[in-house]
């Protein structure tokens, strides 16, 4: 069985897109793989959260996971600060991390440029603490989006670079998963362009309210509407009619689909439709997300036993890590 790394933004909020996208493939992992998935909060000080908006979004993201499914019996769910064992590693791959390649990321070249103002040690080395995230679980496989491609190359080399330092095989080499040929969606924004998105904002979150989705539905960007019959949708349309096949039944699909190949179609109602159909969607996540948030003793509980479960495991990496470039008590 493959081990499987996974790290969470601390920044709240799972939408549409984030829900359609990977954590249903998330849900499906954790019963064939071992995996840990890690809400990322040391990697969020790069931007200099309150310690209150910290706090309340990583309280947010567990209990948004644990409401769409992740099942704290099967995979291992922690809070990254929980696990110190993942800093010194940071900090002994850092020794072996170069300023030019550090440098050279597209990531830390991005953000330097998006906060001038704050461009910290954190942004540099960002890539070798998640290569920390991901090596100290020796990770096999690790599930990225495009972002974040060359910080697991990154990850890559650090990890081949201590195994020929120290001429062992400590470190598997992780590949990126891929979601090819798995039921996975690409989720429009509302915006009529582009993927959903929470720094677009374009998104629906899973924690909507009912009266918000349907202020944000019906402000949807549309067209004037077809001129020919059977005419191919543009762009802004079919982003519509890809959120209305996720969440809508396929008579309510055909329904639209039909009067808009005969020109008879209204948008308005179709956005009516669409954001009552969003709404029962969501209803359920949405109901168990407020429970969930409200029994903070079953939050305390998941975060405490996932912390156990992955310093277990980092431990053991750690120790061996320790051996290797030679460190020994005197005591």
């Amino acid at each position: 069985m493959s081990t499987v790394v996974s790290g969470i933004r601390s920044t709240g909020n799972l939408h549409l897109g984030n829900y359609f996208g990977a954590v249903k493939n998330f849900i499906e992992m954790q019963h064939q793989h071992n995996t840990f998935f890690f809400i990322a909060d040391w990697h969020s000080l790069t931007t200099h959260p309150t310690p209150a908006d910290l706090h309340t979004n990583v309280k947010q993201v567990l209990a948004e996971y644990l409401a769409c499914g992740i099942d704290p019996e099967k995979a291992t769910i922690f809070i990254q600060s929980d696990v110190p064992e993942i800093l010194e590693l940071y900090l002994l791959l850092n020794m072996n991390a170069y300023l030019g390649e550090l440098e050279r990321t597209t990531s830390f070249k991005d953000k330097a440029r998006q906060q001038p103002e704050n461009v910290n040690a954190g942004l540099l080395t960002y890539p070798v603490l998640m290569a920390s995230d991901i090596l100290i679980h020796k990770a096999h496989l690790v599930p990225v989006g495009k972002d974040q491609e060359q910080n697991l190359e990154m990850a890559r080399t650090f990890g081949r670079r201590f195994n020929r330092m120290y001429n062992v095989d400590t470190f598997p080499i992780p590949k990126s998963y891929t979601f090819e040929g798995q039921d996975m969606v690409k989720i429009p924004g509302l915006d009529g362009s582009g993927k959903m998105g929470k720094s677009e904002g374009n998104a629906i979150s899973l924690a909507e309210s009912p009266a918000s989705i349907r202020k944000k539905v019906m402000k949807a960007v549309t067209d004037v509407g077809p001129t020919e019959m059977n005419q191919k949708k543009p762009e802004v349309i079919q982003n519509l009619f890809t959120l209305l096949d996720v969440v809508s039944t396929p008579d309510v699909v055909s329904h639209f689909d039909d009067a808009y190949n005969k020109c008879t179609i209204r948008y308005g109602d179709l956005k009516k439709q669409l954001a009552e159909d969003i709404i029962n969607f969501t209803n359920p996540i949405r109901g168990r997300i407020e429970e969930i948030t409200k029994d903070s003793e079953y939050l305390s509980k998941v975060a405490k036993n996932g912390a156990e479960k992955a310093r277990e495991s980092a431990s053991k990496t750690l120790e061996e890590v320790r051996k290797i470039i030679g460190f020994r008590k005197f005591y």
